[in-house]
């Protein structure tokens, strides 16, 4: 679906300097990278996220700067990169295999121009995310990481925020900054993936040690966190009130005084809504009740549909497998006028319509095998951050409280996106595909630590054995 946009576009000079700025600001980096190979590796994570081949008008949308970027930063640290102690895990051999099934479905896909289409970016995704663990190989590099995310994705929010701030936004209707409505620039997965970044916001204003925590760097954090909860009202998304819900669910774990928590935010939601605006809350009213609402009622039949086909297709259709889909369903609209109720009860016909669910997005793409195996790198993930958090909880290593708070970052972020995914069909987003590297990182980190306290404790035991030996002769 492509949106009007109200992105005015500028004079041939203005396009111009526009264009020059940015391909020398992304060439900056490249450069850069020859000296720090490292640098290659986030500055394809800015490219990925915010996309500025997109915003510019001449010479940026000409340039492959993403492929350039990808291979330099894969090139990069296969022939100057240090790869001591690291190692592929079973997460990463996961996505390999949703690499390779993805291929294959692709080959025989129900609509293979389509199909071919989605592949060209989510096999560059599901390889970057494989990569990137191998690259994040100090803590260092893994908070760097998490910088660039963070503020990549800013680059979108604070924009959004702003307008949304100034009148602007509704459902449909948030411009920002490039006519399009795929990746971070959807409504429903901008809005979803602001409140999933939130936990990583705080933890770098708690431990980042690149920009330190003054009051510039905490007064920055917090205006980031309102404009990722007020983006919520700039894109009129019911996935996104639900995000934000269970955010606030997921930080009632870390608060120690619960009532008062939970006292503030009913009182700060009570304060906000008379200055919502009438068409977000007549929106979010249709959470309650899915049948007098054509948008949620269509998802209901998609999915019903989705099931029924994966019972006949177990292999899955290959991508965009939904075009083939036709759904039938009646919609009630009730109108209450005094004392009186009418429902009025309506047919609709569609078809082709999208999953809306990253779930019921790869049982019908992927069949079972591909919604098994992407399942299982879900999970996996949320339990080797709680493993890692309750074990930083109790240990007095210098790192602990760093890494215990990412853990717990990570893992809240990603179940605020396996929450979302319900009602959005992003199941290869790649900044969540990032997010899923640096929980790789993080673990693969953790090893390295034990490894090289074992091996320093061993170190000690030997030193003191010839001691050990001349005080018993």
């Amino acid at each position: 679906m492509n949106l009007p946009s109200l992105r005015r576009r500028p004079s041939a000079r203005a396009a111009a300097v526009l264009d020059l700025v940015l391909t020398g600001f992304i060439g900056l980096l490249l450069m850069m990278g020859f000296r720090r190979p490292f640098l290659w590796v986030l500055t394809y994570i800015y490219i990925d996220i915010v996309t500025p081949q997109k915003i510019g008008y001449f010479l940026l949308p000409k340039l492959q700067i993403s492929l350039v970027a990808f291979l330099l930063a894969f090139l990069g640290w296969l022939a100057m990169d240090n790869k001591s102690g690291v190692r592929f895990s079973f997460r990463q051999g996961l996505m390999l295999f949703l690499l390779a099934y993805c291929g294959y479905t692709t080959i025989g896909a129900d609509f293979p121009v389509e199909a071919a289409s989605k592949w060209a970016w989510v096999w560059k995704g599901l390889v970057f995310a494989i990569f990137m663990p191998l690259a994040l190989r100090t803590r260092l590099r893994i908070e760097a990481a998490v910088l660039v995310i963070v503020l990549s994705a800013a680059t979108i929010i604070i924009g959004g925020g702003i307008k949304t701030a100034l009148g602007g936004g509704g459902y449909g209707s948030l411009h920002l900054l490039v006519n399009d409505n795929s990746g971070l620039y959807e409504s429903s997965t901008l809005a979803m993936l602001a409140i999933a970044l939130i936990p990583l916001i705080w933890w770098l204003v708690r431990h980042g040690t690149i920009y330190p925590a003054d009051a510039r760097v905490k007064l920055f954090a917090a205006a980031l966190v309102f404009a990722c909860l007020i983006i919520q009202v700039g894109t009129a998304t019911r996935t996104g009130l639900l995000c934000v819900g269970m955010l606030a669910i997921l930080i009632l774990r870390q608060v120690k005084r619960r009532m008062l928590y939970m006292s503030v935010l009913g009182l700060l939601a009570v304060i906000s809504i008379p200055f919502l605006p009438a068409s977000f809350t007549s929106r979010m009213s249709t959470i309650q009740s899915h049948q007098g609402d054509e948008s949620a009622s269509t998802r209901i039949e998609v999915w019903k549909w989705t099931w029924d086909y994966a019972l006949k297709h177990p292999g899955g259709g290959g991508f965009d497998a939904f075009r083939g889909n036709t759904i039938s369903y009646q919609k009630k609209q009730v109108d209450e006028s005094g004392s009186l109720e009418s429902v009025e009860t309506t047919q609709i016909e569609d078809k082709g319509r999208a999953y809306h669910s990253a779930y019921f997005e790869m049982l019908g793409e992927q069949g079972w095998a591909g919604l098994a195996a992407w399942l299982m790198l879900q999970g996996l993930g949320v339990l080797q951050m709680e493993l890692i958090r309750r074990k930083m909880r109790k240990s007095k290593a210098p790192h602990a409280a760093m890494t215990l708070g990412l853990a717990e970052a990570l893992q809240q972020a990603h179940l605020i996106f396996l929450f979302g995914a319900l009602f959005v069909g992003i199941a290869f987003q790649p900044l969540v595909l990032m997010l899923i590297a640096l929980q790789i990182a993080l673990v693969q980190q953790v090893a390295r630590d034990k490894a090289a306290a074992a091996g320093a404790t061993v170190r000690k035991t030997r030193a003191r054995r010839p001691l050990a030996a001349v005080e018993s002769t």
